[in-house]
C-alpha cells in the first residue's frame, strides 16, 4: 500500500505501519483507522482496495510528508530571517527550547567535556 509516496509494509499491523508516514504518529494512526472503520490489528494484505482508499483519503486530509517538511522548513527560515532567539539557536545548531547545554547536547558540541588539564598535561606544556 502506498500513501503520500511512502510504501507501507504489508506484513505489519496497520496501527504500526501508518506511523511510518512523516506527520502520522501512533495516536493519529489509530484515529484514522477508527474513522475508516478498520480494525488496527489487521495487516496490509488483509484489507480491500476500497478500505485502502478510505485510509488514503483520511491520511491525506492531514498535512503529511513533503508538505509538512516544507512547512516546518519555512517556519525555521522565518525565525532565522527575523533574527529571533530561536532562529539564532537553529543557525548555531544548539538546543532551541531552553534545554541545558552544560552537560547535555554533547554530540552537537563535540561529544567530549573539556575541563582543566590533568597534572601530566599541564607539565608537558611548560
Amino acid at each position: 500500500m502506498r500513501i503520500a509516496g511512502v510504501t507501507l509494509p504489508d506484513d505489519k499491523q496497520l496501527a504500526y505501519s501508518l506511523p511510518l508516514i512523516y506527520g502520522i504518529g501512533p495516536t493519529r494512526a489509530l484515529k484514522i483507522l477508527k474513522e475508516a472503520g478498520i480494525d488496527p490489528v489487521r495487516k496490509g494484505t488483509d484489507i480491500s482496495a476500497e478500505e485502502e482508499q478510505k485510509i488514503r483519503v483520511l491520511a491525506e486530509g492531514y498535512t503529511i510528508e513533503g508538505e509538512l517538511r516544507r512547512e516546518i522548513g519555512q517556519n525555521i527560515k522565518r525565525l532565522k530571517d527575523i533574527r529571533s532567539e530561536r532562529g539564532i539557536r537553529h543557525e548555531r545548531r544548539l538546543p532551541v527550547r531552553s534545554q541545558r547545554t552544560k552537560t547535555n547536547s554533547r554530540t552537537v558540541r563535540g561529544n567530549t567535556r573539556k575541563t582543566m588539564g590533568s597534572g601530566r598535561r599541564s607539565l608537558e606544556k611548560t
